[in-house]
């Protein structure tokens, strides 16, 4: 290979890379410009994430909930990290839109048709896995933990007064009061939001998975022993050790596998189309053997 050819060879890539440079820019100034917003209204993002325990504590009897931080940059960088999650969130369509502007050249018309659909999906399926983390699974959460602190100390007071109710409720030893640190609360709200997010990706994965050839509606159905057992061993290890949340999520992620698999039938069966009206295939024979008749 000669000078001129290695030259032209690497001029693409050159080109490549800087491309590559400008688009990770303009995203990462997205992110910061979004960081920015969403630091200057920091403290009613906070508000509003620590509604669930606020509610919490209110339905067990605590008319005035308080947090409190312990040490003097606590806050502050709760802060932070409340503005980091919001503003990958205000910034994401940005990041997806560079994204898209940096592979798109390298698409067919089909695979962009194919592909940008997916890209509008994957945020609002993000957004409705928070919004049902955040309604829904951490207000449980919240009432499973700080309710379990009251029902041992009534139990063993019922139990040491013989069964009398009156005098149990009465003479309760040393109360048990909690004292919720800003920090750690929203750490549990964060996670259950970002994890439930993260999980309701299944249905745009798999569908992508299916487009591409690297999964199948029959390879799904019949591997779904194996996603019982995965999506029990996440439930397990993404949300707090109660039986009410795990069992939420494994019913939802577990919902969403099944929506996955009509989803990726629904793709063989118009490949498969395609293909018979382009003359590939013929009118009896079918590209995925796998397709029941319930799910064309």
């Amino acid at each position: 290979m000669s000078d001129s050819d290695i030259e032209d060879s690497s001029a693409p890539l050159i080109e490549h890379l800087a491309e590559l440079r400008t688009r990770i820019i303009r995203a990462a100034l997205a992110f910061i410009v979004g960081m920015v917003i969403c630091f200057a209204v920091a403290s009613p993002i906070l508000d509003f994430l620590l509604v669930p325990i606020e509610k919490s504590m209110r339905a067990l009897g605590n008319p005035n909930p308080v947090m409190q931080y312990t040490a003097p940059q606590e806050y502050f960088f709760t802060l932070i990290r409340i503005s980091m999650v919001g503003g990958l969130a205000i910034s994401f369509p940005v990041i997806a839109y560079q994204l898209w502007r940096f592979v798109a050249p390298g698409l067919y018309r089909n695979e962009k048709n194919a592909f940008l659909p997916f890209l509008v999906a994957s945020p609002l399926l993000f957004l409705a896995g928070a919004a049902f983390a955040h309604y829904v699974v951490v207000p449980l959460a919240m009432t499973f933990f700080l309710g379990f602190a009251d029902l041992p100390s009534f139990v063993g007071a019922l139990v040491a007064n013989g069964g009398d109710v009156v005098a149990a409720t009465s003479d309760t030893g040393i109360d048990i009061v909690f004292n919720g640190k800003v920090n750690e609360s929203l750490d549990i709200t964060l996670k259950m939001i970002v994890a439930f997010g993260i999980c309701f990706q299944l249905p745009v994965l798999l569908t992508l998975m299916g487009k591409a050839g690297l999964a199948t509606a029959a390879g799904l159905r019949g591997t779904r022993k194996y996603a019982v057992v995965g999506i029990l061993t996440v439930a397990a290890l993404v949300t707090p050790p109660d039986v009410t949340t795990q069992l939420i999520l494994f019913i939802v992620v577990y919902g969403l596998y099944e929506i996955s698999i009509f989803l990726v039938a629904h793709v063989e069966k118009k490949r498969t189309e395609e293909l018979r009206a382009a003359g590939v295939l013929d009118e009896d024979e079918d590209l995925y053997s796998g397709f029941d008749d319930d799910d064309k």
